[in-house]
């Protein structure tokens, strides 16, 4: 268990195979962000998800503008819509 900034941080060691550009490139980081080469892992994989998230992110107002143009070309009113259900609400 590691100690960051006065609190417990739990870490599991683990064995992965790497090929020798991976290793290299892995060693360089470390070299030049100055912390060890788990520590460049740890960042690798935390940008690697935090942009698939945004990809995700993206995709979903792409997937509602998309949606919206499809409603609009279809003549639907949602102004209408909204006070109709609405006045069914009451």
């Amino acid at each position: 268990m590691a100690i960051m900034f006065g609190m417990a941080i739990t870490s599991i060691k683990s064995t992965y195979s790497l090929d020798v550009q991976t290793v290299q490139k892995l060693e360089e980081l470390a070299a030049v962000w100055n912390v060890p080469k788990s520590e460049v892992i740890r960042r690798a994989i935390s940008q690697a998800a935090q942009s698939l998230h945004q990809t995700t992110a993206d995709q979903k107002i792409q997937a509602l503008e998309n949606l919206q143009k499809h409603f609009k070309k279809k003549g639907i009113n949602f102004d209408a819509w909204k006070k109709q259900i609405k006045e069914a609400r009451r």
